[in-house]
C-alpha cells in the first residue's frame, strides 16, 4: 500500500497523520510548524489590536478622558511592540514559508526539521516574555526603546519586554538558516535557480536579512538590559554613553526589518499575479534579482531616522540619496507585475482584489515615504501622524495585505477546505476601505502637524481623528469577518481540489492538504517557471534521483 494512503483508504495528510495535542507539540512536519505558527500570531494579532482600538477611541476627543498619559504611553507601546516583533515580522515566512518552501523546490521538508520546531518555540517563549510585561503593567518606552529613558529612567517593566524581543530574534535568525540552507541544498533534480518561484527568492532575500541584521538588534537591547540592570555606561550621558550611538544600532537592523516584512508580500504577489492572469511574471529575473539588490541596499539607509538627531549634514545627504536609490528595485516590482498584468485576462476572485490593493495601498506608502527622505521636508514631519500613517501604508497596505492575500490562495492547500468566495470579496472591501479611512486623515494631521505619541490635540483636528476612528471600526469588522469565514470553512467549507485555483508549481500537484512527506518520490522539473500560456508541462517525474531520493528519505 502507497505510504501517502492509510488502511481505510483515506489519504494520510498532514492533518491527520496522527492525533492528539502532543502529536501536534512535538511534530517535526513543517506544515505543521507553519500552521502551529499561523494560530500563535492570530492570538498575538488579537491582543495588539485591542491596544489600537483603545489609541483610537482615546483620540475620539481633544482631551484625554479615557485614559490617562502614562496609561496612553503603554498603549501604542505595547500595540508597536506586539505587532512588529510578534506579529508583522513573522507572519509571511514563519507561516506560508515554512509551510511553501519545501513543497515548493521538491522536498519532503525543510533542511532542519528539530531547528525549525525549536524557532518555533523561542517565537513562542519571547510572546510570552512580552504578554508578561503588558500583565505586569506594561511598557510605556515606545516599541523603539529610545535611551536614556528606555534604559535608565522609565520604571515599567521594560527589560521582561526586551529580554522578549531578544530571544525572539534568536527565532528569526534559526528560520533565515533553516530557509536558505533548504533552498540551496534540497531543491528537486532540475529545479535551477531560475525555475525557481519568485515566492523562494522573495524569502531567500527575506532569510539573508534575518541571518545578517538580527544578531545586531539582538545584541544592542541586551546591551539596553545591561545598562539598566548594572549601570554600565553605553548609551545613557550620566554614565559616559551616547544616547546616538543606541539609534544607529537600532536602525541598522530595524530599517532592514521593514523589508523582512514587505519582501515575503512581494512574494506573495508575485504568484498570485501570474496565477491569475494566466501569465508569466514579466522580466522574471528583473523581479528575482530586485529582492537581493533591496535586501543589500536596505543595510544602508539607516540614518535617514537621524535627520534630526544631530548627524552630518554630509551623513544625512547620503543616506537621503541612497533612500531615494531603493525605490528603484522596489520600483521595477511594481512596473513589471503592471506589465504582467497589460492585456491579460484578469480573473478577479478574492487573492487577486488583494493583490490590487496592495499595489495601490503600497505605492503610496512607498510615494510618502520618499518626503521623509527629503531632508528639508522631514524636519516638519518627523514624529508627526504622517509618519503613522506612512508606517501603516507600508505594513498593512503592503505585508498584512500580502498576508490574507496568500492565506486567502492557499488556504484550499494548507486545509483541504474552501471557504465562501462571496464573504471573502466582501471582506477585502471592508478592509480596503476601513484601511484607507482610517489612516489617509492622519497624512493631513502630519501635515497639520499633530505631533503622535499625544493623547490630546487642539479641537481644530477632532474631525479628521474621528474619521480615523471611524474607519478603524469598519477596518476591524473587515477583519473579523475574515477570521469567521475562515474558521466557517474548516468545519462546513467544501472539500477543495488539489489545485481549485489551476495553478502552476509543485505545490500544486500534489493532494489538498498535502501528505504527510509531501511527495511520494521526488519529482524531476524540466520547465521553466510560470509556464501560463503555454503547452501544458508533463506530469513530474516520480523517478527521483537515487542519492538525492536516499538523502531526502532520512530528512
Amino acid at each position: 500500500m502507497s505510504h501517502a494512503v492509510s488502511a481505510n483508504g483515506e489519504p494520510r495528510n498532514y492533518l491527520n497523520e496522527t492525533y492528539g495535542i502532543k502529536s501536534w507539540l512535538l511534530t517535526l512536519d513543517h506544515k505543521r510548524i507553519g500552521i502551529l505558527y499561523l494560530i500563535t500570531l492570530a492570538v498575538f494579532f488579537l491582543v495588539g489590536s485591542l491596544f489600537a482600538s483603545l489609541i483610537r477611541f482615546e483620540l475620539m476627543t481633544p482631551k484625554g478622558d479615557l485614559v490617562e498619559a502614562e496609561t496612553y504611553n503603554k498603549l501604542f507601546t505595547m500595540h508597536g511592540v506586539v505587532m512588529i516583533f510578534f506579529f508583522l515580522i513573522p507572519s509571511i515566512p514563519a507561516v506560508l514559508g515554512n509551510f511553501l518552501i519545501p513543497l515548493q523546490i521538491g522536498a519532503r521538508d525543510v533542511a532542519f526539521p528539530r531547528l525549525n520546531l525549536l524557532s518555533y518555540y523561542l517565537y513562542a517563549a519571547g510572546g510570552l516574555f512580552a504578554v508578561l510585561a503588558i500583565i505586569m503593567g506594561g511598557i510605556d518606552t515606545g516599541w523603539t526603546f529610545y535611551t536614556p529613558y528606555s534604559s535608565t529612567y522609565s520604571t515599567s517593566f521594560v527589560s521582561l519586554a526586551l529580554v522578549g524581543v531578544f530571544v525572539n530574534g534568536f527565532s528569526s535568525i534559526l528560520t533565515g538558516v533553516n530557509f536558505m540552507v533548504t533552498i540551496h541544498k534540497m531543491r528537486a533534480p532540475g529545479m535551477t535557480w531560475f525555475r525557481l518561484p519568485l515566492f523562494i527568492w522573495g524569502h531567500y532575500a527575506t532569510s539573508l536579512i534575518q541571518v545578517l541584521g538580527t544578531p545586531v538588534v539582538a545584541i544592542t537591547l541586551l546591551l539596553v538590559c545591561f545598562e539598566r540592570l548594572f549601570k554600565i555606561g553605553i548609551f545613557d550621558p550620566n554614565y559616559g554613553g551616547d544616547p546616538v550611538l543606541f539609534q544607529h544600532m537600532f536602525w541598522f537592523y530595524s530599517h532592514p526589518a521593514v523589508y523582512i516584512m514587505i519582501l515575503p508580500g512581494f512574494a506573495v504577489v508575485s504568484e498570485v499575479i501570474a496565477c491569475f492572469s494566466r501569465k508569466r511574471v514579466f522580466g522574471y529575473s528583473f523581479v528575482a534579482f530586485s529582492s537581493l539588490a533591496i535586501a543589500v541596499l536596505g543595510f544602508l539607509v539607516w540614518g535617514h531616522h537621524l535627520f534630526v538627531s544631530g548627524q552630518s549634514t554630509y551623513a544625512s545627504m547620503v543616506f537621503s540619496f541612497i533612500t531615494f536609490f531603493i525605490a528603484v528595485p522596489t520600483a521595477i516590482k511594481i512596473f513589471n507585475w503592471s506589465f504582467t498584468l497589460h492585456k491579460a485576462s484578469v480573473k478577479l476572485d478574492s487573492p487577486m482584489l488583494y493583490v490590487m490593493g496592495f499595489i495601490g495601498l503600497f505605492t503610496i506608502g512607498g510615494l510618502t515615504g520618499l518626503f521623509l527622505s527629503t531632508l528639508g521636508i522631514d524636519i516638519h514631519l518627523h514624529d508627526t501622524y504622517f509618519v503613522v500613517a506612512h508606517f501603516h501604508y507600508v505594513m498593512v497596505g503592503g505585508m498584512v495585505m500580502g498576508f490574507l492575500c496568500g492565506l486567502h490562495f492557499w488556504w484550499p492547500k494548507m486545509t483541504g477546505r474552501m471557504y465562501s468566495e462571496g464573504a471573502a470579496k466582501l471582506g477585502v472591501m471592508f478592509v480596503f476601505a476601513g484601511f484607507n479611512l482610517t489612516f489617509f486623515p492622519q497624512f493631513i494631521l502630519g501635515y497639520l502637524g499633530m505631533p503622535r505619541r499625544y493623547h490630546a490635540y487642539p479641537e481644530e483636528w477632532q474631525a479628521l481623528n474621528i474619521m480615523s476612528t471611524a474607519g478603524a471600526t469598519v477596518l476591524g469588522l473587515g477583519f473579523s469577518l475574515t477570521i469567521v469565514y475562515l474558521l466557517w470553512s474548516l468545519f462546513k467549507g467544501e472539500k477543495a481540489p488539489a489545485n481549485p485555483f489551476q495553478a502552476k508549481g509543485l505545490e500544486w500537484d500534489i493532494p489538498s492538504p498535502p501528505t504527510a512527506h509531501n511527495f511520494e518520490a521526488i519529482p524531476i522539473v524540466t520547465w521553466e517557471a510560470y509556464p501560463y500560456g503555454e503547452e501544458e508541462p508533463v506530469e513530474p517525474s516520480t523517478e527521483a534521483v537515487p542519492e538525492r531520493a536516499k538523502e531526502d528519505e532520512v530528512v
